[in-house]
């Protein structure tokens, strides 16, 4: 058991945690939760040992082996496996102990060694590794490439997949599905799903808290308080006390009556797909939580387009991808049919790798097709969230700045106003945003889209830098949006809340998806069985 006794805990001058307390059962799988800056990663310091409490006791067993993911990589020379294997700590110390007991011709103690390697699945290490390697994405090829060759995000995977490979009572793991897709997201799902020992999980991916968590340790005005289900238990039990405490039943009733009225209109429009049947259950289940939308501290909506011009786009017989600097062409997707109408709602699906931030940036126009005609509706206005739209913006420039670009001739004085809606009032309006968080950026990212009143949004990986309350202002936001919406994104609540059709990228080629994430969870699954049982099957 983990408990926490009467435990203060202070940074600086801001109190973290006061006098509170906690207890949680072995094999619990424990959603860590709270607004940022309340005190997530330092009860995870706390249980690695690296942090003591100003006050109070936290106590779990002493035999207890302690897993966590590593925040740096060094540039290594060493293999991808291999550095996956050395999070199997206790096989690398048998190892080493076995070089030494035979410089040492030390017979006896050699076969103590072979006994205890044979109890640490020694001779299964390295199929067990290439199977999470390729369940996080890694191929066959690349497993053997040097650490040193892989970029940040890429070596934050190689982070986990030691995490997950050393033999652990307690796992903690901080924002895991950060730096991956949505298939990687639901092979760590399953893989946790199968976790024997205790596990600790900070993450904003509510439909991963779900399909993990069994208990919410939600951190509130200083205390831990501890929820019995999955992260929609916790939701539910919360939006019932704040209607019973918050006296803003009005405006609670108005915003239920909006979501109400805005998915009768939904009704009337919604195809039999599965897809959509999914949607309308997502957001009857977010009127459902209509009295957390309006205790959030944060809402925004996207205007109504000024034009709904038909077809937006088509693309026929088109070939996308990148013209290199020796003048050949590297093909991504090829013969691609489509058309956008006005109002569609696409999500897309595929691999990471597969060719869906390459379509997005060829749509967006950022790409020029490499065959095939595209044609484009002069009254299409598009806003486009790019993977990386956060580095775009300049550090050293205020959100009034950013603003001022896009809309020049506009009064400051409502330029100010419209930034006060998206929680950058007074002079947080005039500050360079070089000490912005993540989320701060990703939300003025947001801010000069819905400026400029899009009628079609291509969102590529939106939720990168957003905390679970921006997440679920945006998808309301979206869930509302009147025009034409294609979103790349691993967050599946946000997918199955704003989109009404899927598309797959895969195997060069885009095509409908006939069926829900469920179905796309079962698919992928099986792929990726199938896949690792050939890569085994090859050796």
């Amino acid at each position: 058991m983990i408990r926490f006794s009467q435990i203060t805990l202070r940074r600086g001058v801001k109190v973290l945690l006061e006098s509170t307390d906690v207890a949680l059962n072995p094999g619990d799988k424990i959603g860590l939760i709270g607004s940022n800056g309340t005190g997530k990663s330092s009860i995870f310091a706390m249980l690695r040992g690296e942090l003591q409490p100003d006050q109070g006791d936290i106590d779990y067993p002493a035999r207890w082996r302690v897993a966590h993911v590593a925040q740096e990589t060094p540039p290594l020379a060493r293999s991808a496996i291999d550095y996956a294997i050395d999070g199997d700590t206790t096989l690398r110390e048998l190892e080493a102990q076995l070089v030494e007991a035979e410089q040492a011709n030390d017979g006896e103690r050699i076969g103590e060694i072979y006994a205890e390697l044979g109890d640490a699945d020694a001779y299964t290490v390295r199929s067990r590794a290439e199977r999470l390697l390729y369940g996080l994405g890694f191929s066959h090829e690349q497993m053997q490439l040097s650490v040193a060759s892989f970029s940040g995000g890429w070596r934050m995977r190689l982070n986990l997949a030691q995490a997950l490979m050393c033999p652990s009572d307690l796992l903690l793991l901080d924002e895991p599905t950060n730096h991956l897709d949505l298939d990687a997201i639901l092979w760590v799902e399953d893989w946790l799903q199968r976790y024997k020992g205790t596990l600790v999980i900070v993450s904003h991916d509510r439909d991963f808290l779900d399909g993990v968590v069994n208990v919410i340790v939600h951190i509130d005005n200083k205390k831990l308080k501890r929820y019995s289900g999955h992260y929609s238990d916790f939701e539910r039990q919360r939006a019932a006390a704040v209607v019973l405490v918050s006296g803003m039943m009005e405006k609670q009733a108005r915003e239920r009556a909006h979501l109400e009225s805005f998915i009768n209109r939904f009704k009337a429009q919604a195809s039999k797909a599965r897809q959509a049947q999914s949607r309308m259950k997502m957001l009857a289940k977010m009127e459902e939580m209509a009295p957390l939308h309006v205790s959030a501290p944060f809402s925004f909506e996207f205007r109504e387009p000024l034009r709904a011009p038909d077809p937006l786009l088509v693309l026929d017989h088109v070939d996308i991808g990148y013209r290199l600097e020796d003048g050949s062409q590297k093909n991504i997707l090829s013969d691609i049919r489509f058309s956008l109408q006005s109002g569609q709602r696409y999500g897309l699906l595929g691999i990471n790798g597969a060719g869906k931030s390459t379509l997005i940036k060829t749509i967006a126009g950022e790409l020029s097709p490499l065959s095939g005609s595209a044609s484009f509706n002069k009254g299409l206005a598009i806003g486009y969230f790019a993977q990386h739209q956060v580095e775009m913006l300049r550090d050293d420039e205020s959100p009034l700045w950013h603003l001022l670009r896009i809309a020049p001739r506009t009064k400051e004085q409502e330029l100010r106003g419209f930034l006060g809606g998206f929680n950058f009032p007074g002079e947080m309006a005039l500050s360079p945003i070089t000490h912005f968080s993540g989320g701060e950026k990703a939300r003025l990212a947001l801010a000069l889209i819905v400026w400029q009143r899009p009628n079609l949004l291509l969102l590529d990986e939106p939720t990168n830098h957003l905390d679970l309350e921006t997440r679920e202002a945006l998808t309301v936001a979206l869930a509302q949006f009147e025009g034409t919406l294609v979103l790349v994104s691993h967050d599946r609540h946000l997918l199955r809340a704003t989109t009404d059709e899927f598309l797959i990228v895969a195997d060069g080629k885009l095509q409908p998806f006939d069926g829900d994430l469920e179905d796309y969870r079962i698919w992928m699954l099986n792929a990726k069985a199938v896949a690792a049982h050939e890569i085994e099957r090859g050796k």
